[in-house]
């Protein structure tokens, strides 16, 4: 494998293993589950569910449904819809399943009277992250939303959707505890209120803290976390998984070293990563990535004292222990263990593996 610019390698064995967790754990809680792809937006990690039975997928926007509507007949939308996309939406749900989110009037008219095939419909809640949906104690306000679902017979209500983004930002699994009851505890009364009228309605929760944390699902019939197939040093950092189950990598070239400084330059920065920062635990200092050495096409961590500390557009200034400086010459290739592996990613048409490429949307 020659490298010779920023590249992001993928680990398939740990990838596959997340997979296989999350599976597990969603028929261990009878739950549907209906994993967000805009992490890896790939169809060949896509197979790798589909060989383990999953039949529903989440992506956030309609060009990864087109894409992944080759093998997957059953899509929701985790986004507001655009209805200036009505060309699209017709398109795509003329071929398979497509559920939209919906959380005004305006919205469900505009769908109803434009599709020229049959649409779920979800009605997005804010369960408490506060970026977009609809307050769940606004009865009334849901209650004409669903008349005006209702009124046009290619619009098929399903349920309830909600996103505790907030669990993002947690820093106890108490926090992430009382985030994910929160929620539940919102789906759970909403299901409860509309179920009479819509026996088949159904509440889906998703987001990899609570998903990878928590075992207590009651009232919540789908799950769609998305992280979680490759996590990352955010994860790692709330609890969400341990460093070994990080699945990416970026390999970066060195391209100069300042011994007065013990600093390592790589060729990678903020259009290599996204500018995603976090804090490191004990020194509470930023950073963009820990350290880890590369062998043929995996890493080990070794020294969570060196971390990549400053970006640029291009450069990136790594923050080096003695060993790891000594360790690095200029022309070496380095690892990094990205802060949000989704947006590194979102950077990049292919992941290398020990075994190829994989292309990716």
């Amino acid at each position: 494998m020659k490298i010779t610019e920023p590249t992001l390698l993928l680990d398939p064995e740990k990838c596959q293993a997340n997979i296989e967790r999350m599976v597990s754990k969603a028929k261990k809680h009878n739950l549907c589950f209906r994993p967000h792809f805009k992490t890896h937006q790939s169809l060949q990690i896509g197979k790798w569910f589909k060989n383990l039975g999953v039949t529903q997928i989440t992506v956030s926007s309609l060009k990864m449904a087109n894409y992944f509507k080759e093998d997957w007949n059953d899509i929701t939308v985790a986004f507001p819809a655009n209805t200036r996309e009505m060309e699209a939406i017709n398109i795509i749900g003329a071929d398979i399943h497509l559920n939209l989110l919906a959380e005004s009037p305006e919205t469900i008219i505009q769908l109803g009277s434009k599709a020229t095939s049959t649409l779920g419909v979800l009605i997005k809640i804010d369960v408490g992250y506060h970026r977009t949906g609809v307050d769940p104690n606004n009865i009334s306000y849901i209650d004409l939303l669903i008349q005006h679902i209702k009124q046009f017979p290619n619009l098929d209500f399903k349920g309830f959707l909600g996103h505790a983004g907030h669990s993002y930002s947690a820093t106890t699994k108490a926090e992430i505890h009382e985030i994910h009851h929160d929620s539940m505890r919102i789906m759970q009364k909403l299901k409860k209120n509309y179920h009479p009228e819509f026996p088949n309605i159904y509440t889906s929760l998703g987001d990899t803290p609570t998903c990878s944390m928590m075992d207590d699902f009651e009232g919540v019939d789908e799950i769609r976390p998305g992280n979680f197939v490759f996590y990352d040093l955010s994860q790692y950092g709330i609890g969400s998984c341990s460093i070994e189950q990080i699945a990416v990598a970026m390999a970066c070239p060195v391209v100069a070293k300042h011994v007065e400084r013990k600093e390592l330059v790589i060729y990678g920065g903020g259009i290599h990563f996204s500018k995603d920062v976090d804090t490191m635990a004990k020194s509470k200092l930023p950073y963009y990535g820990y350290i880890v050495d590369l062998h043929n096409g995996n890493w080990e961590i070794t020294d969570k004292q060196s971390y990549y500390s400053k970006m640029s557009q291009e450069h990136g200034i790594i923050q080096a222990s003695d060993e790891c400086f000594e360790k690095y010459q200029v022309g070496d290739i380095i690892g990094v263990l990205p802060i949000h592996s989704c947006m590194t990613a979102d950077l990049y048409g292919t992941y290398q593996t020990p075994s190829g490429l994989i292309e990716r949307l």
